[in-house]
């Protein structure tokens, strides 16, 4: 009786240590994955997510190529205006074709007008005067226009964006087709009048 007794004993000791080395073993690798599973959500909360940047960086620059692309004028059309005033300034000064045509034809007409018995300063108011007086007439048009152009350029900033200033090679250009509008009309004023370069006198 006590052999066996002892016997039972010892098998059931045996089976509850081995019960609970089961249950130690089963609890370490229970331990064990939730660690690796905290381990690796930490390590993804960690890294930064790489999708959002490029389209972040996207956005920024659709923005900045928006914003480029809705800048304030380029001032091409100041530019060319600078441009026409010098032209129109050189013109007045140097003569135009318009002038020349309208010249021929005052000196035609005084032709027609006059006859061979005319005195001489008739012959010459009509043949010469008129049409050196037309000329001074068309050179002083186109020294006006130069000179209204010019100053439209020059003050155009003060109507237009501001913080955008005007670029100095087209005050440059603007200030020398006033200059020249200003002169050419000074001396097609002085011709028409004929203070400047007057009719001879014939008596």
């Amino acid at each position: 009786m006590g052999t066996k007794t002892v016997d039972e004993t010892g098998v059931k000791t045996d089976e509850r240590k081995t019960d609970e080395a089961t249950e130690a073993a089963a609890s370490t690798e229970a331990a064990e994955a939730t660690e690796a599973s905290e381990a690796a959500e930490k390590a993804d909360t960690d890294t930064p997510d790489d999708t959002d940047t490029p389209e972040d960086a996207d956005v920024t620059g659709k923005t900045d190529g928006t914003d480029g692309t809705e800048a304030g004028p380029t001032g091409v059309g100041q530019g060319a205006g600078a441009v026409v005033s010098a032209g129109l300034g050189i013109v007045s000064l140097t003569g135009s074709w318009v002038g020349t045509v309208a010249s021929a034809r005052e000196s035609l007409m005084g032709q027609l007008q006059t006859s061979s018995s005319s005195d001489v300063g008739t012959l010459i108011e009509k043949g010469y005067g008129n049409a050196w007086q037309a000329t001074a007439m068309w050179g002083g048009i186109f020294a006006l226009v130069a000179l209204i152009v010019g100053v439209v350029v020059l003050a155009r900033p003060a109507f237009g964006a501001p913080g955008r200033p005007q670029a100095p090679w087209i005050k440059s250009v603007a200030w020398a087709g006033v200059a020249l509008g200003v002169i050419g009309l000074l001396l097609a004023v002085l011709k028409y009048t004929d203070v400047l370069l007057g009719l001879p006198a014939t008596g």
